[in-house]
């Protein structure tokens, strides 16, 4: 029997963000609410700090905020060769998995696989049966083996299912699928196809789709959008389609990133007992160097983000149970330029220049690690991280005075830009304590908090 990676140095562990016990994490799956529980699952390696056959990792919560590790939920078996991304949804006083079989026949050529859609079920939230008929739905004509990451929805007496796909020219889609039971699904509609490679995709990965604020959404993740200008700088894309479904088609505006920062992909939502919309991802991506491999993990899921939808776009905000997180304050009132600040690794710090700031604003430091905030004129807002690769920006959506969020964390910060209206994700790799430096002579009013640490259960 193989053995569970264990950690052999702690360096980058955080403090209140989900992390598997040891091995790798990507994608979050199955993201629910279920007998008084949040859940959620992950892509998960519990056997090296890699990319190896995918199990579920699994963890609930009662807040959003502490998580408790579960048993893993879902392991490949003599019937598929990984258990890929997928979503979860309450029917019969059940909660059921529905995820994507990854088969591998050929084990010398790992680009020889096909895939299809599986269920699996629990009475108990913990413990899981496959059903024995799977699969469930098989790749369909027009498609090339890219056919993956059901996200299932239930809309009066049936459900409903996105998935990410690829038709045979080469463009990436959004399918949509129905069933009266998740065991037999029928094609319902092409939702929404990539107008070419370049602008919107060869595949779509992880895509999600829900009504919000009189908006109908698709959310994913595009592989292979060119970069454009500030946009686009990563190796894969995370963004949406806002418009309004006519004729079983998403009428839309365009593919729109949804984070500015370095390490975001796989998006994933639920709507809350309270009626919210709750996004989370994988604070990663696919391009991120992710030292703590060295150390026996890799990966985490980021902050909780309630969504909603102000003059087209979409606006993220952290959920409302985070504040709970806060401990003593550390700083209450203005900055003084060019002063430092003790954050410690584990705070919250909450800024709002009063007048019109432009040039260098603030730094964040800890004497080898930086991450630079500036605004130019015209309203660029610009991250500078100093690694390689390490600008990315974007363009503020409001003329009022600029508001900053920050989460830190251990090796992460989160950077809600304007109540949300942008946001930057990035993996720090802090060594020291973190300090702030306001760069530029301008009024402004702080606050921040040290926070909770080590909040998750293993």
């Amino acid at each position: 029997m193989k053995t569970p990676m264990a950690i052999t140095n702690q360096r980058y562990r955080l403090g209140y963000h989900l992390m598997t016990p040891g091995g790798w994490m990507n994608d979050p799956n199955g993201f629910s609410f279920f007998k008084g529980w949040y859940h959620i699952f992950y892509q998960y390696y519990p056997y090296a700090a890699e990319w190896g056959p995918m199990h579920w990792g699994h963890a609930r919560s009662r807040d959003l905020v502490h998580w408790e590790t579960l048993p893993v939920a879902l392991a490949p078996d003599e019937n598929e060769n990984g258990c890929f991304s997928g979503s979860a949804v309450v029917y019969e006083d059940k909660l059921w998995l529905v995820y994507t079989g990854h088969h591998t026949p050929n084990a010398v050529d790992p680009e020889d696989f096909y895939q299809d859609q599986r269920v699996a079920w629990s009475e108990d939230g913990i413990h899981f049966t496959k059903y024995g008929a799977n699969p469930v739905l098989k790749t369909p004509a027009g498609n090339t083996k890219h056919f993956r990451d059901p996200k299932v929805w239930q809309d009066g007496d049936m459900f409903y299912m996105v998935l990410g796909s690829q038709a045979t020219d080469g463009l990436g889609r959004a399918l949509i699928y129905g069933s009266p039971d998740l065991l037999h699904w029928q094609e319902v509609t092409e939702l929404s196809k990539a107008v070419s490679k370049e602008k919107e995709g060869y595949m779509w990965e992880c895509p999600d789709f829900f009504h919000l604020d009189g908006a109908d959404i698709l959310l994913m993740s595009p592989q292979g959008v060119e970069a454009d200008g500030d946009r686009f700088r990563n190796l894969n894309q995370t963004g949406y389609l806002l418009g309004h479904v006519e004729e079983k088609k998403l009428a839309h505006h365009g593919f729109v990133e949804i984070d500015h920062g370095h390490d975001f992909y796989a998006t994933q939502t639920m709507l809350t007992p309270d009626g919210r919309r709750v996004m989370i991802a994988w604070m990663n991506a696919w391009d991120s160097s992710m030292p703590e491999i060295e150390d026996g993990w890799a990966g985490a899921l980021t902050l909780p983000r309630e969504l909603s939808v102000k003059d087209g776009y979409l606006v993220q905000k952290p959920v409302a149970e985070l504040k709970g997180l806060r401990q003593e304050v550390l700083l209450d009132g203005q900055l003084e330029a060019q002063q430092d600040y003790k954050l410690g690794k584990v705070a919250e710090l909450k800024l709002t220049f009063a007048d019109k700031a432009e040039g260098v604003l603030l730094l964040l430091t800890d004497g080898s690690r930086n991450l630079q905030l500036s605004l130019e004129p015209g309203g660029r807002l610009v991250l500078n991280r100093n690694t390689e690769d390490g600008e990315r920006a974007a363009w503020r959506r409001s003329e009022g005075p600029l508001k900053l969020q920050i989460f830190l964390d251990k090796s992460s910060a989160e950077i809600f830009v304007d109540d949300g209206e942008l946001t930057f994700t990035e993996r720090m790799y802090w060594q020291d304590d973190v300090t702030c430096r306001l760069l530029a002579k301008s009024a402004n009013q702080t606050k921040a908090w040290r926070l909770e640490s080590e909040s998750n259960l293993y």
